[in-house]
């Protein structure tokens, strides 16, 4: 018996997430590593290069990271202080996330 195209296109839609996003998985790369490329961290995340650049855009207008040209290297510094954006978690520093998943 064949399976149904009906059941078969719904399978292929099987939806995927993760608790955290592109942004956190962002900066946890650039905590772990601060003069990482963006080009790197994008691969290893699974993003396009400009969404990590949009991405580190986002984090350094809020405050969450500074920028730093460093020969032909960016090096960043994650301020660790910032709180979470979303209000059941604005109590909360990032630096309590970074933690977690740093050494």
């Amino acid at each position: 018996m064949s399976v149904p195209e009906a059941v078969k296109r719904s399978e292929s839609r099987v939806r995927t997430w993760t608790f955290l996003t592109n942004h956190a998985h962002v900066l946890l790369a650039i905590a772990r590593d601060p003069t990482v490329r963006l080009r790197d961290v994008a691969d290893t995340i699974g993003i396009t290069e400009r969404a990590a650049q949009a991405i580190v855009t986002d984090l350094e207008t809020d405050g969450y990271l500074t920028r730093e040209r460093v020969g032909r290297r960016n090096q960043y510094t994650v301020n660790g202080a910032g709180r979470f954006r979303h209000p059941a978690e604005a109590d909360r520093h990032i630096g309590d996330l970074l933690n977690l998943f740093t050494d």
